[in-house]
């Protein structure tokens, strides 16, 4: 797809990988619909990007992501990239795990990005053309304890992409996935249970720049690709 004078979608976009993105898709020409619940974050990102624009969105609620499709399609016409970013992380074993948190980060990892899809998939069909990004986890490659629960929400955000690509397919709209590895962002500050855990786990780590996984994002929709990850060969991925 080309991206200039495209209207791109960013759910989560008030900061790390969200903003990261907004920016890389301005630069490269398209509008941008920011999406997140901290409205003076977006209202400022969208200013800052010019031809933006910022609508505060819940996107386990079923209202507010109504309003924000309606939004982006009175202001351009029309819907031509959804980047599924919006996510939180969730640190327990199993057995310690509160069931009431996992449905919660469940809810927001996965149940909202099929949301999302229904949501703007019309417009894109209408034009016979169009593309999701979802963005799961390099967590996915290992089987560490404390991760299960995030796990299995960005697992079954991968297939869910991957179902959905091939239902769609002929269309002219693709789905794909991005796996960023290790991202500086305030992942660990909004995680849902567990931030001290989650902290011992990484210290010492290697982080990217959100610029690395927003590039991603960008090309994914450029070439229609199925997947891309960033994590490094010693952990499995194809970096």
């Amino acid at each position: 797809m080309q991206i200039q004078n495209s209207v791109v979608v960013v759910t989560g976009a008030s900061s790390g990988i969200g903003a990261a993105t907004a920016r890389a898709f301005a630069a490269a020409g398209a509008r941008v619909v920011l999406a997140a619940r901290r409205e003076e974050r977006i209202r400022a990102l969208a200013l800052e990007l010019g031809d933006a624009i910022a609508v505060r969105c819940d996107v386990t609620s079923q209202t507010d992501i109504s309003t924000l499709a309606t939004a982006a399609l009175d202001r351009f016409g029309r819907i031509d990239v959804l980047v599924n970013n919006a996510g939180q992380g969730l640190q327990a074993t199993v057995e310690q795990v509160s069931v009431s948190d996992f449905r919660d980060v469940l809810e927001l990892n996965l149940v909202a990005p099929l949301a999302m899809m229904q949501a703007v998939l019309p417009s894109m069909r209408a034009n016979g053309s169009g593309a999701v990004v979802n963005v799961s986890s390099g967590t996915t490659f290992a089987d560490v304890p404390g991760t299960g629960c995030y796990v299995a929400s960005k697992i079954a955000l991968e297939r869910l992409s991957a179902v959905a690509r091939n239902e769609l397919a002929g269309t002219g709209v693709t789905v794909s996935t991005v796996i960023p590895f290790a991202t500086e962002t305030e992942f660990l500050t909004s995680i849902k249970a567990g931030r001290s855990d989650a902290e011992a786990m990484t210290a010492g780590a290697s982080f990217d720049d959100p610029r690395v996984v927003a590039e991603a994002i960008v090309d994914l929709v450029r070439t229609g690709e199925a997947r891309k990850d960033l994590v490094p060969a010693a952990y499995g991925g194809t970096r």
